[in-house]
């Protein structure tokens, strides 16, 4: 997974595939050609809790954000670790990582200024009133994302990432590197996911 090493690697081919099938019901806003594989989201939270045990001091709730996903489809997961229920979310990317706004990510980078998307485990900070309204400080605990504060990659919701987006273009727009949501979805993603809790992205 995040550094591109092979044995942290996750592939939706590695879990059990009849997962998927049984949570396409109960995820209505997800098509059912793109089901989600609850088993896999579990394991990868379960997982990177395990290996940030020392920072993350909250652990009722990790958030994946799944970049292997285009924009049209909800791709941020909230992971409720104790009663074990996923709810998805939109989410944009960094118009870096989709230079011709295809609406998929095709690249991640830490580099400042390149206003793409970071691969990486994150730890949720405190709250802010920004560009954007209230957001949601992160910081990188990986290789990957370790210029996220200096980069100022933060949570926060923004009307070029509400549904009526991809009834438009088929697709949300693009950040310049944050997680924006719908402005409608914000609220209750930060008050779950934040702070001092688990935020992941990759493409799983």
């Amino acid at each position: 997974m995040f550094g591109r090493t092979d044995d942290l690697s996750l592939s939706r081919r590695g879990f059990l595939v009849g997962s998927a099938a049984a949570s396409a019901g109960l995820l209505s806003p997800v098509p059912a050609s793109a089901a989600v594989d609850e088993v896999m989201l579990r394991g990868i939270a379960y997982r990177e809790l395990s290996r940030h045990r020392a920072t993350i001091w909250l652990r009722d709730t990790v958030g994946i954000a799944d970049f292997s996903r285009p924009s049209w489809e909800p791709r941020f997961f909230l992971i409720d670790m104790v009663g074990g229920q996923v709810k998805p979310f939109l989410v944009t990317h960094g118009r870096g990582s989709d230079p011709a706004h295809e609406g998929w990510l095709h690249s991640f980078s830490n580099t400042p200024n390149s206003e793409a998307s970071s691969r990486g485990a994150y730890v949720t900070h405190t709250w802010y009133q920004g560009k954007y309204g209230t957001s949601l400080r992160l910081s990188g605990l990986d290789h990957d994302n370790s210029n996220a504060e200096a980069r100022a990659i933060v949570c926060h919701g923004a009307w070029y990432a509400n549904p009526d987006m991809i009834g438009k273009w088929g697709k949300l727009g693009r950040s310049e590197g944050c997680f924006a949501f719908p402005e409608a979805n914000l609220m209750e993603i930060i008050a779950r996911l934040g702070p001092a809790r688990q935020h992941i992205a990759d493409k799983l």
